[in-house]
């Protein structure tokens, strides 16, 4: 497989992640800020969304196993642009049925969109070492999206929740070309069998895969240890560190981090193995997390080494469990449905992340721009994370051997 092509399909990941930033890292803060919603009432409404988004995925991973694949993302970008401009911009009144609205169609568009996508990777690559390289490529052009999606509010407003809101006028364009230089360049691919059952026999036949069931395992003990500080990022630098003006140029930091260590994932998960490679970047970021859990205020520097580490533990985290699954869903012939499940438990993550945190650091005493309750704050970003990581990487250790796969 060429490296033109590879790139070409890796292209649409840009403005994907693009919107992904706003959506699971700015959005609890700039409607806490804006809006006034209380933390126990926005939590409540993000965590109904991301659920009801959560148990959709399933469906439309069945879903992308039975229409062509390019089709389906395509008439998913449409809803998800419309629905991402309206959540950035919400009205003076109304704003939680247009906070729960906008969600639901923005999340409705892009998980579409998302196991689509993925399954078409996973079609096009017909070896694990041509799907780690198209994986690393889409999460490779996500993080530009993502650093693109952190630099720019402080460059579009000198308001971060002004810049946030200008922010969502640029996903149209950005979708635009990128998908016209994917669907152009990239072919349909070839699905690995046509799967006929209908929705519960296919996702019994997902479960059904011990491989598959550890992999998830060890991905959402993993999951809930990155959506806990993706969540809580920007309260953190805002009230521990005290430094919010910084908050762009971390999650820059943090994202470029990660889509430099890509390469580097991909090269040390050829040499010695994925697991062995994914089990090293979760000691870093353990190492990261124990460090975040000493900081204090006008801890910038120190912050922007823990960043720089975490974000280079990132790569693989992106890059190569995605691969894995994408293995798996091809040997088991529906690659769509294993997406669909993939997708399924990363959201379920987020949403407990932010329908949990939120509710237990209010009742804990934490406000927003406050001085109560920081220590519960730095303890649920940083402490509960590492624990939570802890789990993963001896759930990984155990089942080692079969997640390693060679074929």
């Amino acid at each position: 497989m060429t490296t033109p092509r590879i790139l070409s399909y890796g292209a649409l990941g840009l403005p994907l992640a693009f919107a992904a930033l706003p959506i699971y890292v700015h959005i609890p803060h700039f409607y806490a800020e804006t809006t006034g919603l209380s933390l126990a009432l926005l939590g409540t409404i993000l965590l109904g969304a991301r659920l009801l988004d959560a148990f959709v995925d399933p469906w439309l991973g069945w879903l992308a196993d039975r229409l062509p694949r390019r089709a389906m993302l395509a008439v998913a970008l449409l809803p998800f642009a419309l629905g991402f401009v309206a959540l950035l911009n919400p009205p003076s009144s109304g704003v939680e049925a247009w906070l729960l609205a906008s969600l639901a169609l923005t999340y409705l568009g892009f998980s579409a969109a998302t196991v689509a996508y993925q399954a078409w990777g996973a079609d096009i690559g017909q070896m694990p070492e041509q799907r780690t390289r198209l994986t690393a490529a889409r999460e490779g052009f996500g993080l530009v999206g993502v650093v693109l999606a952190a630099a720019l509010p402080s460059f579009l407003a000198s308001e971060l929740a002004e810049g946030i809101a200008r922010l969502a006028w640029l996903l149209p364009p950005l979708l635009l070309a990128a998908a016209a230089t994917t669907f152009l360049r990239v072919g349909a691919g070839t699905p690995a069998a046509v799967a006929g059952a209908p929705l519960w026999p296919s996702l019994r036949r997902v479960f059904a895969d011990s491989a598959f069931r550890r992999l998830l395992a060890v991905f959402v003990a993993n999951g809930i240890a990155a959506a806990l500080p993706a969540t809580l990022f920007l309260f953190f630098v805002a009230d521990v560190l005290q430094a919010p003006a910084a908050s762009g140029g971390l999650l820059a930091l943090y994202f470029v981090a990660g889509a430099s260590s890509l390469p580097i994932w991909v090269r040390l998960s050829a040499s010695f193995g994925r697991t062995s490679a994914w089990l090293a970047a979760m000691l870093l970021a353990m190492l990261a997390f124990a460090g975040a859990s000493l900081l204090g205020p006008g801890d910038l520097y120190p912050f922007a080494l823990i960043c720089l580490a975490s974000g280079l533990a990132l790569g693989a985290d992106l890059a190569l469990p995605a691969a894995i699954a994408a293995d798996l869903g091809e040997r088991q012939g529906q690659a769509g449905a294993c997406f669909g499940v993939w997708n399924f438990v990363a959201k379920l993550n987020l949403a407990l992340a932010a329908g949990l945190a939120l509710p237990l650091l209010g009742q804990l005493g934490y406000v927003p721009g406050g001085t109560g309750g920081l220590p519960a704050l730095t303890f649920t970003y940083a402490l509960l994370p590492l624990a939570f990581k802890a789990i993963a990487a001896a759930l990984l250790w155990r089942w080692r051997a079969s997640l390693e796969i060679r074929t």
